[in-house]
């Protein structure tokens, strides 16, 4: 008994330590994609669910890691805060203050800054103060709508889908109109990047004209396993179908980011943080 006892302690030791080591580090997955719609090559990294985590003081290692990699733009997947009343969303702006003196950003909002805009009650004035700390930085969240780049033929979306699309234990179904009554038509000529925080509704972006969707949300399933992937989504799927990396369909493509921080239990398992980092080329 004593031998079992001792082995389980040292299992749970060991998922300890990989525990605090993965929530302390982030990796820099690198993806290639190529469309005959792009004019001249674009790269871009993504960022998102970073949830006031701080790499470094003020971020200088994400800041860093960030520049090292030269980007035309950043792009922001959602919650680089955490919705709790109380919680202070000053580390998010002083990293995006850095990030853009140098760089466009492209802020797509995920379900923890639409809950603070939603709930003034619950959160009083957070949500004021992320705004006003984002117009500081010139920043400006993308809420269905959209920016050009026409130089490289690029149409970058941002949308914003109503919290019953967040709901926990199920998946509410999206109405066919539905994206289109928030973004419009997309110029399919064009290559159109939507930036979509919650990527169980893939298929619905893809289908709506998006070339290229960037999401988040998962946070990789919090902890992933050989060969069964990420483990729990936040909607509590286990083994969820989209948990993190690069995903195909018919017109779309998909890059879902594992998110950079946590929020409620700090825990990531085999699942450190990601900074991704994208290379648009033209197809020859």
């Amino acid at each position: 008994m004593k031998y079992l006892l001792a082995a389980v302690l040292l299992l749970a030791l060991f998922f300890i330590v990989i525990m605090v080591y993965d929530v302390n580090r982030f990796v820099i997955p690198r993806y290639q994609i190529t469309s005959a719609k792009l004019k001249k090559p674009y790269r871009f990294v993504v960022l998102s669910d970073l949830h006031n985590k701080q790499f470094g003081k003020d971020n200088e290692k994400l800041v860093a890691a960030i520049k090292r990699q030269c980007p035309d733009g950043v792009f922001i997947a959602g919650d680089l805060i955490t919705a709790k009343p109380g919680q202070k969303t000053g580390p998010a702006i002083r990293l995006l203050r850095k990030i853009a003196e140098t760089y466009p950003v492209f802020y797509g909002q995920g379900n923890h800054e639409y809950r603070l805009e939603l709930y003034p009650d619950v959160y009083a004035d957070m949500y004021d103060s992320f705004r006003k700390g984002l117009e500081s930085c010139h920043v400006e969240p993308m809420k269905n709508c959209h920016a050009g780049l026409p130089e490289y033929g690029i149409t970058v979306y941002g949308v914003e889908i109503e919290r019953r699309f967040y709901q926990r234990l199920k998946t509410m179904p999206m109405e066919k109109e539905y994206l289109k009554s928030l973004l419009g038509d997309p110029d399919r000529s064009r290559f159109n990047i939507l930036i979509a925080h919650n990527p169980e509704y893939f298929k619905e972006y893809e289908e709506w004209g998006a070339d290229l969707v960037l999401s988040g949300h998962v946070h990789g399933g919090v902890m992933r396993l050989p060969f069964l992937g990420g483990v729990i989504s936040p909607s509590l799927r286990l083994f969820p179908q989209y948990d993190g990396g690069f995903f195909e369909g018919k017109s779309g493509r998909m890059l879902l980011s594992r998110g950079l921080g946590t929020h409620t239990l700090p825990i990531r398992i085999f699942n450190p943080g990601e900074l991704l980092v994208v290379e648009l080329i033209q197809e020859k």
